[in-house]
């Protein structure tokens, strides 16, 4: 597997050398980097080190429907550079981030094929899943593909849905798992916790060190799990905290309002700047966010779940 700082990243065609071919590519979101994403790219790598050639992801920024249809677009469930960092561990030699723009959007596919697999990257074969699409409005699919490819000098290899445990995995299946608080499912089919990457929030007295056990996340984007209370881990540089983490409103104090709130349970004061990175990993939803009588009803709560917590990571261990 290739050392992930020593892939190559081309963020427009113009960065990719001349003769930089011959490739074996595949095209796609690869919004979270998951189980099925892996093993098509492991596919790429494998026919790559066979020819000879450079394996390939190729993507998006944006994610074509947050141009397309901005209102409508799903939340992402990976940044783009953190996507980079997952891709960059399947064994690719290089990504191309294609800028999504109205040019991109309106290239017919057959331009597509032409200008960018053939002629850029030097394609000699490309991997897909059954449901590609490319092109102005998607006009073009497998099929076309496998067209273009016999014109132009490269194969098409077809690669059905991935399955754990039953389920079909897809980056919208693990949207829907996460939206629903379902985090062992997302992590079955993300081969990993499904994880938040954020910073402490800067208008709650964020100084150098971290001295109290709570962290508030600042605003996050992206794709977060339904409202409720979850067993949690925070990553901060090389510690990591067992933690219990309560996303939503707050509705037992009146004005609260939307936060992602982490209380950790094996403290200890850290180093932490508002520009700090964090990982907030989800690994089980313990309940529904709930409003109580009162502050201390909510306190005695946060005590069972905090006990919960414990039990897990107790039993997390013992499996270890």
């Amino acid at each position: 597997m290739n050392d992930p700082a020593s892939i190559a990243v081309f963020r427009s065609l113009a960065e990719v050398p001349v003769g930089f071919g011959p490739t074996v590519a595949s095209i796609g979101n690869f919004d979270g980097v998951h189980c099925g994403h892996r093993q098509l790219l492991a596919a790429v790598v494998a026919e790559a080190q066979t020819l000879r050639a450079h394996a390939v992801a190729i993507t998006f920024d944006p994610h074509p429907e947050h141009f397309l249809r901005p209102l409508n677009a799903p939340p992402l469930i990976t940044p783009l550079d953190e996507r980079i960092r997952l891709l960059s561990e399947t064994g690719i030699d290089a990504v191309l981030v294609l800028p999504f723009n109205a040019e991109l959007a309106a290239l017919p596919a057959h331009d597509f094929a032409r200008n960018i697999l053939a002629n850029t990257l030097g394609v000699c074969a490309l991997h897909e899943g059954e449901n590609f699409r490319f092109g102005r409005r998607a006009e073009a699919g497998i099929g076309e593909l496998r067209s273009f490819g016999e014109q132009m000098g490269f194969t098409v290899h077809l690669h059905t849905a991935v399955k754990v445990r039953g389920f079909e995995v897809s980056s919208s299946a693990i949207r829907e798992r996460v939206a629903m608080g379902d985090m062992r499912r997302a992590r079955w089919m993300l081969g990993r916790p499904f994880t938040v990457l954020s910073t402490q929030k800067r208008d709650r007295g964020v100084g150098s060190e971290l001295l109290v056990p709570t962290i508030n996340l600042s605003y996050y984007d992206g794709l977060l799990p339904a409202f409720g209370v979850y067993v949690s881990r925070l990553r901060v540089g090389e510690r990591l905290f067992r933690a219990v983490t309560n996303v939503g409103n707050r509705p037992t104090f009146k004005g609260a309002g939307f936060s992602v709130e982490t209380h950790i349970l094996n403290f200890e004061p850290i180093e932490l700047t508002a520009e700090t990175p964090i990982e907030l990993e989800f690994l089980l939803r313990l309940r529904g966010e709930l409003q109580w009588p009162s502050p201390e009803a909510l306190k005695a709560q946060i005590l069972r779940d905090v006990a919960e917590a414990n039990h897990f990571f107790h039993l997390l261990a013992a499996r270890q």
